[in-house]
């Protein structure tokens, strides 16, 4: 579904992503590791418009992305979460996701103003989407409630769901279960599942390994904005040198 190649992106004369070969497959759920510092959320801000690569190439579905701003991504169909969530905290859930939608609609400001029948048509579109994605991450229940009310892991599902109204076919997720707790985790390991189910494909990019090694089909380890390794969770959880860049002895604890 996507494929880079040789991306790259530096800084000043730092190599934040360096020559970084990768691809996700249609319908698998891959994750992207690395201690911090490894460029993996400028990894991310690459493969979804958000930074343009120092050079490399970047292929959707075949087409040449490489130079497409975020919102055309979007419109292609790639959605993404971000480390700290995004949302309009005043505003209501269902506002927040009716924003999502908008993508996917026609209507301009002038239909807004005169409340035209093309847009009456698309603010009941949004408002279904909006409630379908909502019950989708298990938030119906939020619909209603301002977003700065809601719970830190609920805020994190409604992200989610602001990511699915945009209709993805690729759902970028960054670090969605940092700052919860275990049981938490487990349910947002759940709902990611039940992603892979409904067809999406995802990449995510995740600190809690545990999770990531019941979750993900393929990972690939990012140290220093290199690419050190790529595999089953199985490979990599016995590659000596991710072992020594990232897991350590930790994770030799967990596996036991």
């Amino acid at each position: 579904m996507l494929k880079a190649e040789k991306l790259t992106k530096s800084f000043g004369g730092n190599k934040a992503v360096n020559e970084v070969d990768f691809h996700i497959r249609k319908g698998e759920i891959t994750a992207i590791i690395g201690p911090n510092g490894a460029g993996k959320t400028t990894f991310f801000n690459l493969i979804s418009g958000f930074h343009q690569p120092t050079s490399g190439r970047l292929l959707l579905e075949g087409v040449d992305v490489t130079k497409k701003p975020s919102y055309r991504m979007a419109k292609m169909g790639v959605a993404r979460t971000f480390q700290t969530t995004k949302l309009f905290a005043e505003a209501t859930v269902i506002d927040n996701l009716i924003v999502g939608h908008r993508l996917r609609t026609k209507s301009g400001l002038m239909g807004a103003v005169i409340q035209s029948k093309r847009y009456k048509r698309d603010e009941s579109a949004c408002i279904e989407k909006a409630l379908q994605v909502l019950d989708f991450v298990g938030a119906s229940d939020l619909a209603y409630r301002p977003v700065a009310s809601i719970s830190q892991e609920a805020q994190k599902r409604v992200a989610i769901a602001l990511a699915l109204a945009t209709n993805p076919k690729l759902v970028l997720l960054d670090e969605p279960a940092a700052g919860i707790n275990a049981d938490e985790t487990s349910g947002l390991a759940d709902l990611i599942k039940k992603m892979k189910q409904a067809g999406l494909t995802v990449c995510i990019i995740e600190h809690k390994m545990q999770m990531i090694m019941n979750l993900a089909d393929r990972i690939m380890v990012l140290n220093q904005g290199t690419k050190i390794a790529e595999g089953t969770p199985a490979e990599i959880s016995q590659n000596e040198t991710v072992i020594e860049a990232y897991l350590g002895g930790a994770h030799h604890a967990q596996a036991h």
